[in-house]
């Protein structure tokens, strides 16, 4: 059936109203929820909760903006699906913890709402690192070769989610410690496990090699498709810092005895790895849309430049500092002579080091 552009831009319309809906209502029963102090990855609290909200929405939000003019673009299409994923995600776990913790018995089929809170991720993050990775930029595989690589794919997501979704035993994820999966299906459980341990692994190889051809792409394209391969590269980049330096500040605080002065920090560092997911669906829609696309390598080369400088001069200043306080303290007495001595440092630095990193 061959369906109008002008009936696809109806239904992408009708499908990004649908997850502002289903956010603010999650939302609202988040904020009924006693705030969580778990632990787990993110700010905790209200500002994780809506800072994740507004994620979840910026993935529809692109593939509308993309659809409205490309209605066969299955890019936009394909972020309408993971934000679809994330959207049922965070209302089941919202639905979940209101009918179990806050009003418990309250809301009909909350242990079930938790079995599909367990099993999203899959969907959600499969598709960022599966799909969306193999098709971009233009929608199409890189050759017909990697055919089998997308039905593996795609086989791999729909049989780690049924597995998870029939599995007996406590759910990880659940807002109430050790509830048993409601959905479990106890006779097939020896098939289960040997199912889960077979394909789960293979999730994260698939995203590997699909990570493979997108660099294969790039190694190829030429023209307007690398541009538009910069701009993903780009803002996967950020992220993968980000969330390396997250990762980092959060071992510090529990392999040292800093966790006091550091967690205002790392909490702060948590939203922020949060947040910038938000980059890659306004990347990826920047580059399907063309605006503003030649410019990707200025904007690299200037924020590779004044980061790693801002860097360099932080540790500057900071070594200045210490030193010009230990040589000079029988002199100064605790006066500011030595920060004067640092700034004139960083400042006599700063323009021959801004010239050799712009030259590497």
């Amino acid at each position: 059936m061959n369906v109008s552009d002008t009936t696809l831009r109806r239904v992408a319309w009708a499908v990004w109203w649908l997850h502002p809906v289903v956010c603010v209502v999650a939302t609202s029963l988040m904020l009924a929820d006693p705030p969580s102090n778990s632990g787990s990855w993110g700010a905790g609290g209200r500002v994780g909760e809506v800072a994740f909200s507004l994620v979840v929405l910026s993935f529809p939000l692109v593939g509308f903006l993309i659809l409205r003019q490309q209605p066969r673009n299955t890019i936009g299409w394909l972020l309408q699906a993971i934000g679809f994923a994330w959207a049922v995600g965070l209302m089941a776990d919202s639905y979940a913890t209101y009918g179990l913790v806050t009003q418990p018995g309250l809301l009909p089929g909350a242990d079930v709402a938790a079995v599909l809170s367990e099993s999203n991720w899959v969907a959600a993050i499969g598709l960022i690192g599966t799909f969306l990775t193999l098709l971009y930029p233009n929608g199409h595989l890189p050759s017909p070769r990697w055919r089998p690589v997308a039905w593996l794919s795609g086989l791999t997501m729909a049989v780690v989610t049924v597995a998870i979704v029939l599995a007996a035993g406590p759910m990880e994820e659940s807002p109430v410690p050790n509830l048993a999966n409601p959905l479990a299906w106890e006779t097939a459980q020896p098939v289960l496990v040997v199912v889960i341990t077979v394909f789960l692994p293979l999730l994260p190889l698939c995203m590997l090699v699909c990570a493979t051809g997108l660099v294969i792409r790039f190694r190829r394209s030429q023209g307007l498709e690398r541009l538009q391969l910069k701009w993903l590269a780009a803002a996967g980049a950020v992220v993968t810092f980000v969330y390396l330096v997250t990762m980092a500040s959060v071992g510090l605080t529990e392999l040292t005895d800093l966790a006091g002065a550091l967690v205002p920090w790392v909490t702060m560092l948590q939203t922020l790895s949060i947040l910038v997911l938000a980059l890659l669906p306004a990347a990826i829609g920047i580059a399907v849309l063309r605006h503003g696309l030649y410019e990707i390598d200025v904007v690299i080369n200037r924020a590779l430049v004044y980061s790693v400088l801002s860097a360099i001069l932080a540790a500057v200043y900071s070594v200045c500092v210490l030193l010009s306080q230990s040589a000079l303290e029988p002199v100064t007495r605790k006066s500011e002579l030595a920060v004067a001595v640092s700034t004139l440092a960083v400042a006599a630095v700063f323009r021959p080091a801004r010239e050799r990193i712009q030259g590497i």
